[in-house]
């Protein structure tokens, strides 16, 4: 067996997580130990909007996500041209940690 066979992951992804959630917001907070992000969808109009996810990570690996989505947009836009932000979204409340970002 080669030693990439023998490094390899095998992940399994269930029907209902397969579909994945819609978000186009994430909230995130931190304390010392570990960052949670949740991903809302928000929709105009509607006074009340829920989180659909919620990932821990810890900080090292909250690190690695950020750097893995960088090289990807990198990537998406070496293919397929800049991604423009057609607007900033204000989040006016806080959910008991550091300002939201999104």
């Amino acid at each position: 067996m080669s030693e990439q066979q023998q490094n390899q992951l095998n992940i399994e992804i269930s029907e209902e997580i397969a579909e994945g959630q819609y978000a186009n917001l994430a909230i995130i907070t931190h304390s010392h130990a570990e960052f949670v992000v949740d991903f809302v969808s928000v929709m105009p109009g509607t006074p009340k909007s829920k989180v659909k996810s919620r990932i821990v990570l810890t900080p090292q690996h909250a690190k690695r996500l950020m750097t893995a989505l960088a090289d990807n947009l990198d990537k998406f836009e070496d293919v397929h041209g800049k991604i423009k932000d057609y607007e900033e979204v204000q989040v006016p409340f806080q959910f008991g940690g550091p300002a939201a970002q999104a």
